[in-house]
């Protein structure tokens, strides 16, 4: 069975995302019509105090869908409590996981990748077993497609990986962003979460030159369990702002 590795792409987005949310924000304060609005809306200093004034709902109207391989059911789980999204999944009842199908692809934890080539031998066997266990119960149940495969999935780990398409908002993808991109998120959704920003950055710099963790741009908000590495935190983002060639 094979280990996967997290990929993400930007499938589609808004076009020019920054011109439609400058447009929706002006609309409100000016008498002029669309067509006007258009000519004169576009602006990363005007974006820069709608954030500050906190006037967000503007932001909305840029979305951005992104194409997600190599995750585990476990993030699926985290990602999917993010309710202003729209997610495809892939099914567990429909995509046979035995081996004559394919064997199901799994998510192997770093901490355990860090105990050493036994540990992993040792993980690599459990997935194995429950493989086995899954074609077992899949037999059992008399091989009839997803009839068989929706109950033999009860034994496959979170460890499986799945692939989905997920879109958000420019506004809820901020609030995923400070959540997820902070130290105290699980890794596996805290590297896609930064993924993601890599990508929406690069798209629309100005939206999203700040988003990420409180403690990129201010102090930490997380009090008492503030993981202590801001500085890290911050070059990070750095680094990606570099990257994209916006600093």
């Amino acid at each position: 069975m094979p280990k996967t590795k997290l990929k993400t792409v930007l499938l589609a987005a808004t076009p020019d995302p920054e011109l439609i949310v400058s447009m929706g924000a002006k609309l409100c304060y000016s008498k002029a019509d669309i067509a006007d609005l258009e000519k004169t809306a576009k602006s990363p200093e005007f974006i820069d105090r709608l954030t500050q004034m906190g006037h967000l709902s503007p932001i909305e109207h840029a979305s951005f869908s992104f194409g997600i391989e190599g995750v585990s059911r476990a993030l699926l789980a985290q990602i999917t409590r993010h309710r202003l999204a729209s997610f495809s999944v892939q099914s567990q009842r429909y995509v046979n996981q035995s081996a004559k199908k394919g064997e199901f692809s799994y998510v192997i934890p770093p901490s355990i990748e860090a105990l050493g080539q036994e540990a992993v031998q040792k993980f690599e066997e459990q997935m194995r077993t429950m493989q086995g266990w899954y074609e077992q119960w899949v037999e059992a149940l008399g091989n009839a497609g997803e009839k068989s495969n929706e109950d033999a999935r009860f034994v496959l780990p979170n460890a499986c990986e799945t692939k989905m398409i997920v879109t958000m908002n420019a506004r809820e993808l901020l609030h995923f962003f400070a959540l997820r991109c902070c130290n105290r998120a699980q890794w596996e959704i805290r590297e896609l979460a930064w993924q993601m920003l890599a990508l929406v950055m690069e798209k629309a710099p100005a939206l999203f030159k700040n988003a990420g963790p409180s403690c990129v741009c201010g102090a930490c908000s997380e009090g008492k369990m503030c993981c202590g590495r801001a500085d890290e935190v911050r070059a990070r983002h750095r680094a990606l702002k570099e990257g994209c060639g916006h600093e």
